[in-house]
């Protein structure tokens, strides 16, 4: 089995690529799964991994509490890899065969979590998070709202990537969500989008709008202008040394990515809805020292009140599709969305009775 799992990760190492050649979420998601594979079958030879070791495998998933969808999704990827392993003449038909026969779990007959269907988030909600995140993850947050782009399509967007000629500009981003699919995707900005994108236009049109760089330049920027005693060079230049010392720190990135992107936003949402009552920090205590005063029924407590006080971008784009649904109505949102089909643009847009 780990030699299989070997040359099938050298094989999936190449293949789940963007056209960078940065490895996608994909390669992520499998080495996640066969893991476990690796951890309680590893040394069995791949002909004797049948129906009941995969059904141990999927428990172990499910003991582990990961949702019903996710223990299917990774059920799934352990199959491909004997489908990629009978291709190549690795492992005999049979096996994979037999898998096949170990069907997903259902809902209402697993013991497996299951999850909430993502809603919208509240305007409120998203309001009053905004003033505790930079202005470049603030940004980041309307144009989702005002163009109901995918997050990852608002972290990538370029003055080069927009077509400004029209009243209606066109953002065509090279890499989306389907484009291994050979499909375009063209989202239209507004006149309020509009504005918000020329307050992050640079002199080079390549550059990433909404950039972790430059939103630490601007923050280092306005703290040197709000100092109130006088730069010394002997501390500029102690801070210089530091600086190049510090190595284990990486320099901030030209643009987001979606987890550098929830990450500011769940730290938003921290800040924005602090625990209250014997949960909440006290004053000029640390956040380590918080933690470590907190008794475990207090941990959990507060993990629950930031379960229910957190939200993520991908909700944004429901905001739109139930907006979109309302105005235009079920194909004009999925026009909007981009939706091949319009059974997905339902998932993401509420029906509304006003």
């Amino acid at each position: 089995m780990v030699e299989v799992m070997a040359a099938y990760l050298d094989h999936a190492e190449c293949h789940y690529r963007d056209p960078d050649g940065n490895p996608s979420e994909e390669l992520r998601h499998l080495k996640t799964a066969l893991r476990y594979v690796r951890v309680l079958y590893g040394s069995l030879p791949v002909i004797e991994f049948g129906p009941l070791a995969l059904k141990a495998v999927r428990q172990k998933f499910v003991d582990l509490k990961w949702s019903r969808k996710t223990v299917n999704a990774r059920v799934e990827r352990v199959r491909r890899m004997f489908e990629w392993g009978v291709a190549e003449e690795l492992i005999p038909v049979s096996v994979s065969q037999a898998l096949k026969t170990v069907k997903g779990l259902r809902q209402g007959r697993t013991t497996a979590r299951e999850t909430e269907p993502i809603k919208p988030v509240p305007d409120a909600v998203v309001d009053a998070t905004l003033p505790h995140v930079n202005r470049h993850v603030a940004g980041l947050i309307e144009f989702q709202r005002l163009t109901g782009s995918r997050p990852g399509e608002a972290c990538r967007v370029r003055r080069c990537d927009i077509d400004t000629t029209g009243n209606t500009w066109l953002y065509k981003p090279k890499r989306h969500k389907t484009a291994w699919k050979g499909k375009t995707r063209t989202i239209p900005i507004g006149p309020k989008a509009q504005t918000l994108l020329r307050e992050f236009f640079t002199s080079e049109p390549t550059d990433y709008l909404f950039s972790p760089a430059r939103a630490v330049e601007e923050f280092r920027a306005k703290r040197s202008a709000n100092r109130k005693t006088p730069k010394y060079p002997s501390e500029a230049t102690r801070k210089h040394a530091r600086r190049a010392g510090a190595k284990l720190i990486r320099p901030p990135a030209a643009r987001y990515n979606r987890l550098a992107y929830l990450t500011a936003i769940t730290r938003g949402c921290d800040r924005a809805f602090p625990p209250v009552d014997e949960l909440a920090r006290r004053e000029k205590e640390s956040a380590a020292k918080w933690w470590a005063r907190l008794a475990s029924e207090q941990r959990v407590a507060v993990k629950e009140w930031r379960r229910g006080h957190h939200w993520h971008p991908n909700q944004l784009r429901h905001n739109y599709a139930t907006r979109a649904r309302k105005l235009f109505g079920l194909e004009g949102a999925q026009a909007v969305l981009g939706h091949a089909k319009i059974n997905t643009t339902e998932l993401y847009a509420e029906k509304t009775n006003d």
